[in-house]
């Protein structure tokens, strides 16, 4: 999960530069900032560890770091509805924050779940609940 947040940071100064290169110099470049990506992946987590509602969660951690910018439409949006319903997202966004997931439950039973509990709540597409599949066992 480490691992996801400080790629999120550091790659946070090229994610829209149409950079090309291997190298990221310096890697924490002074525009690098934590995005929406880090902001839903600690609020899976946060769910996670209090035993908390998922949906719930993650739209607190959304609402509070609204401002920060990087949400795609349909998400945001979603986050800011009084009355949010899934809205059969076939994206990556499910996907990048699922790490916690993996980190945080014990069995393939719960990882299967949680994976579940946490994607359909916004990313309910066959597509992205597959993604979110393959990234879990692999």
């Amino acid at each position: 999960m480490l691992g996801a947040l400080i790629g999120d940071i550091v790659g946070s100064a090229y994610e829209f530069s149409h950079f090309k290169g291997k190298y990221l110099t310096p890697l924490f470049h002074p525009k690098v900032r934590f995005t929406d990506d880090t902001v839903c992946t600690v609020a899976v987590a946060d769910a996670l560890t209090q035993g908390a509602d998922s949906q719930a969660t993650l739209i607190e951690w959304c609402r509070r770091y609204a401002e920060n910018g990087g949400w795609g439409k349909q998400f945001a949006e979603w986050f800011m509805d009084d009355n949010p319903q899934p809205y059969g997202s076939w994206g990556n966004g499910a996907a990048m924050r699922i790490a916690p997931v993996g980190l945080l439950v014990s069995t393939e039973a719960e990882v299967l779940g949680w994976s579940d509990t946490v994607t359909t709540i916004t990313h309910n597409h066959p597509y992205a609940m597959n993604a979110v599949l393959i990234s879990q066992t692999n």
